[in-house]
């Protein structure tokens, strides 16, 4: 049965599409069987999704659907033999992201090192808190230089709350992978980028594997 991991945030620009789509092709391309829903209505991973068809001789199999919030269920069900499903969520506390929470069996939610955004994910944790599921944090677009991400971590440990030790830098292997449809895993498996996206697959698992 397909494990399912809605990446989710109530605030707009944390990174989810680039999360989701990273997270999906890294555990693609380790063999896993995966889907990936687009359940947001700005339709980010549609037109990736539209641009992977051109580089089907790097792109892993994924399994991809853009279903409305209600229609997520029934498209899971068909899912379900899948090894994980990944869900990108609207960026507010709708119908159509509680939908997808509720479904989930981890919260995966991103935040980029900033008292922004480390403001914003109270919302995102309050609305897996009325729905149950466990969540996992994970700092995005981390730049190369500066305190701010220690500074944030220590902020979320201190609060503690479930900070994963992988994480993604601000860096133009995601974005350029991203432009073609692919994951930094598969558009340049040797980059950093690449190695930051296995990790995150890793510790996503061993996550799981710690609550089962």
């Amino acid at each position: 049965m397909a494990i399912v991991i809605a990446v989710a945030s109530r605030k707009g620009g944390a990174g989810k599409s680039t999360v989701a789509a990273n997270l999906a092709a890294a555990l693609a391309a380790s063999g896993q069987r995966v889907g990936l829903l687009d359940t947001d209505p700005q339709g980010t991973l549609t037109r990736w999704h539209a641009e992977r068809g051109a580089a089907l001789d790097r792109a892993a199999a994924l399994a991809f659907e853009a279903p409305s919030g209600w229609r997520v269920p029934a498209t899971l069900d068909r899912m379900r033999e899948l090894d994980a499903v990944i869900l990108d969520t609207p960026p507010h506390a709708d119908t159509d992201a509680r939908i997808a929470v509720r479904a989930a069996d981890l919260v995966l939610v991103p935040l980029q090192p900033s008292p922004a955004d480390l403001w914003a994910v109270e919302g995102t944790l309050e609305l897996a808190a009325a729905e149950k599921r466990p969540v996992a944090l994970l700092l995005n677009r981390v730049p190369a230089t500066g305190r701010l991400k220690e500074e944030v971590a220590a902020e979320l440990r201190r609060r503690r709350l479930p900070l994963l030790e992988a994480s993604l830098g601000n860096r133009t292997q995601f974005a350029t992978a991203f432009q073609k449809g692919l994951g930094a895993a598969e558009a340049a498996p040797r980059s950093q980028a690449a190695e930051e996206a296995r990790a995150l697959a890793e510790a996503v698992r061993g996550f799981l594997d710690r609550r089962r």
